[in-house]
């Protein structure tokens, strides 16, 4: 069963066909899109979040590493490219793997095996501590070099801010040095419903709603097209 979503980044299309090929044959790999620049690239990833990239570098409009750096949140990226001097800059900018064209599919297996290794390290504390939230209703948070005890019923929304998220609650605003993906799995499915690639809101804060926005608290915020498919009927 695929559970490390990904996407091509690759004007090639004789090389599009090969990557296709090489991923549907990794039963943990979930291609979501192949895309031949980067700015397509940059229009699905608004609404849409992956595990995984396989980037080429020399791209039209837009050139692999610049779209690279573009990224506030990056996932984990493996290159494929035919030019070997950008491997320095390409590891210095984290990729997981720099694979150089033609390579074999045992090379390439290679590869999203790192990537699967580095996701299970990540997914086991996270799933631990996700455990231990079903059992209480606070959660203790990076701010300013302390721990802050939140409480779930206080929580009204939660932005991604870059690196950061901003935690908006009843009674103020805190920032904290994390991804969404990472508050996302420490919350309770059933008191938490993420919108947007870069919201997650409250439902006991939901006042309304239409096809385009949610209000809670009396602040409107957007419903990603990635995620029109969120039902509110069931909450009636």
């Amino acid at each position: 069963m695929a559970n490390l979503s990904c996407i091509v980044i690759e004007d090639e299309p004789l090389a599009v066909r090969v990557l296709v090929d090489y991923i549907n044959q990794i039963p943990f790999l979930g291609l979501k899109g192949t895309f031949k620049d980067a700015i397509l690239a940059t229009e699905y990833l608004r609404d849409h979040t992956v595990d995984l990239i396989f980037l080429d570098i020399h791209l039209p409009k837009l050139k692999g590493m610049a779209f690279l750096k573009t990224l506030p949140q990056p996932p984990a990226v493996i290159i494929t490219t035919a030019y070997h001097q950008y491997a320095v800059e390409g590891f210095e900018l984290n990729v997981t793997d720099y694979l150089l064209k033609p390579f074999e599919f045992e090379r390439f297996l290679v590869a999203v095996n790192k990537v699967k290794k580095q996701q299970n390290l990540l997914d086991k504390p996270n799933a631990d501590e996700a455990q231990a939230t079903k059992e209480k209703d606070f959660i203790f948070l990076n701010v300013q070099k302390k721990r802050v005890k939140i409480w779930f019923s206080d929580i009204v929304y939660i932005e991604s801010q870059r690196e950061y998220i901003k935690v908006v609650t009843t009674q103020k605003e805190y920032l904290s040095k994390m991804s969404t993906h990472e508050i996302e799995a420490l919350l309770p499915a059933q008191l938490f419903k993420r919108i947007h690639r870069s919201f997650i809101i409250s439902v006991a804060k939901l006042e309304s709603y239409n096809a385009e926005t949610v209000e809670v608290n009396g602040v409107s915020i957007p419903i990603g097209r990635g995620y029109k498919a969120v039902e509110f009927e069931d909450l009636e």
